[in-house]
């Protein structure tokens, strides 16, 4: 059997369980990308100007193609682009991306890549 302190001690470490998770899913629904704003975005961006067209098609073979990618891996991606050099261990280092994203929002960034997950694209996933 329990000691009333054991009890009281798993009794709350289960509610601040339960306000954790109901916190993750409030912040999480509290924004649900907006695919449409983020082609928006996209073309204010110019993203093709580089990434090609349907982004898809880059103009350069260092460039990589985005259509289709997972939007959870393009909105990392951006947020380390923002970041650059200032965090060495998370930050991305592209002088050119660093400047496309310096003005967007977490939740533009959640759009854009909502957007981009929803083109059709040449990616394949090996097995």
């Amino acid at each position: 059997m329990k000691k009333p302190h054991q009890a009281l001690h798993t009794a709350l470490k289960t509610v601040c369980a339960t306000v954790a998770f109901t916190g993750l899913v409030a912040a999480n629904a509290a924004h649900a990308a907006d695919a449409s704003n983020g082609k928006v975005l996209a073309d204010a961006h110019n993203c093709a100007a580089c990434h090609g067209v349907n982004l898809n098609k880059p103009v350069s073979p260092e460039y990589p193609k985005l259509a289709g990618q997972h939007a959870d891996y393009i909105y990392w991606a951006l947020r380390q682009y923002q970041m650059g050099t200032d965090n060495p261990h998370l930050g991305r280092n592209n002088a050119i991306m660093k400047a496309q994203v310096q003005s967007l929002s977490q939740s533009d960034m959640k759009d854009l890549a909502a957007y981009i997950q929803s083109l059709d694209g040449d990616l394949v996933q090996k097995k």
